[in-house]
């Protein structure tokens, strides 16, 4: 397919997602399946501008003084992909797969308009709503932190300590632009790529079946690390979903002590099982259902709680949820967010840690969350983790931010990754 067929599908899908309200996955898959004489090369472009279009899309929509589908696709390869509208039309020119041009008004709207001149939260392609939550999260730098989280985003892999070096790893994928992640200790990185470029099938490869690696983000990574996870613990991972963690934790355990893995969500924890078997992962048990931990409360040394939250941290991986998002998905995940730290907190023993993470931004699902389950609840107290980071990482690493002194915010400006939280409490002795 020439650029203006690629063009014409992405306008295509992008119709879709807006008519039917449906994941940008979804929306692609379908489409391909549809368009069977489109190549692998075909469907990674026509998802590049899907997802470059859905990560900008306040910001090319004002730009265009339109923000219907088309008009969204051609800013994304106006702005992004360094084509201007005269090279535009010119590539296209004689194309019949080609979609129509954007409009005169169109065009002139993209010639005279600035975005400095755009409202904030059109400027950081956020909605309006959460504008107030960013402000009090980040202060001056909002901004800068809600246009990072517009970016497109890195492929991040972890090493498995248990069956490979780092080293070894990266040098498996040195055709791909591999290299070793400036913080996680095991984290190695694969980089965006402009315009039409693909990301590789890592997951094709035969080090990734033989279990050198893992696909995780390098925050995600980060933040196993800070569990301080050491050989003959045993930590609880509660609300374990695919157990990206719970691998993480087990390998820097040296498959020594348990990890004991929950979700209430079987499809969620569904992948772990071979996973597990990949990684050669051999102390940890998995649970999906509460009353089988129940005569473990109060035994744990450390206990992750990786609450359900808004995702707001992976908007550059999942730019539809950002458009998706209300309050009252805010309310209901501030309120599962309570009840998962209340019910992970009777597991803790006596002196050990309740570490609180979410992959969120937002201070209403995270500094707020901790404090107002240490008020409630006077035997935990927020400890400061900060003084962890360089014993980890070094003190090259870039660094988080904390709005406290104690809890740790990663975000794509400040660290280079997904944004997350990170919070440790101590239950008293």
């Amino acid at each position: 397919m020439r650029l203006g067929g690629r063009l014409q599908g992405a306008i295509e899908v992008l119709a879709d997602i807006e008519a039917r309200k449906r994941p940008v996955a979804d929306a692609l898959k379908d489409w391909g399946l549809a368009h069977r004489f489109a190549g692998s090369g075909d469907r990674a472009a026509i998802g590049n501008i899907v997802y470059d279009a859905l990560r900008m899309r306040l910001s090319h929509g004002w730009l265009m003084g339109d923000d219907s589908p088309s008009a969204l696709a051609h800013a994304v390869l106006f702005r992004q992909w360094g084509l201007t509208p005269e090279m535009l039309a010119a590539d296209l020119d004689g194309d019949k797969f080609a979609p129509e041009p954007p409009g005169a008004e169109a065009l002139a709207a993209f010639a005279a308009r600035k975005i400095e001149d755009a409202p904030r939260h059109i400027q950081g392609d956020i909605p309006e709503w959460v504008e107030h939550s960013f402000e009090q999260a980040f202060g001056d730098s909002w901004l800068a932190e809600a246009q990072a989280l517009a970016e497109r985003p890195t492929l991040d892999l972890r090493a498995n300590a248990l069956k490979a070096s780092r080293d070894k790893a990266v040098k498996a994928l040195e055709r791909a632009g591999a290299h070793a992640s400036k913080i996680a200790r095991f984290g190695i990185r694969i980089p965006a790529g402009e315009g039409a470029s693909r990301l590789p099938n890592v997951t094709a490869e035969l080090s990734f079946q033989k279990g050198w690696f893992e696909v995780q983000d390098e925050g995600s990574q980060i933040v196993a690390d800070l569990v301080l996870p050491e050989e003959g613990d045993q930590v609880l991972d509660y609300c374990a979903g695919g157990g990206g963690k719970t691998l993480a934790m087990s390998a820097a355990m040296h498959n020594k002590g348990q990890v004991h893995a929950y979700d209430s969500d079987r499809r969620r924890l569904a992948p772990i099982i071979e996973r597990l078997k990949r990684a050669g992962t051999r102390n940890v048990q998995v649970h999906d259902e509460r009353n089988g931990l129940l005569p473990l409360r109060g035994k744990f040394d450390k206990v992750l709680v990786d609450a359900p939250c808004t995702g707001t941290g992976t908007w550059r991986r999942r730019p539809d949820t950002k458009w998706r998002l209300t309050q009252k998905n805010l309310d209901e995940r501030t309120s599962q967010q309570q009840e998962a730290l209340a019910q992970a907190g009777e597991f803790v023993r006596p002196g050990g840690m309740l570490l609180y993470v979410t992959c969120s931004v937002l201070p209403e699902e995270n500094e707020t969350q901790v404090n107002r389950f240490a008020a409630n609840n006077p035997d935990f107290e927020v400890v400061e983790a900060l003084s962890s980071w360089e014993k980890l990482f070094g003190s090259d690493a870039p660094k988080p931010r904390s709005s406290d002194g104690k809890t740790i915010t990663l975000t794509p400006a400040s660290t280079d990754t997904d944004g997350f939280f990170f919070c440790r409490l101590q239950r008293k002795k």
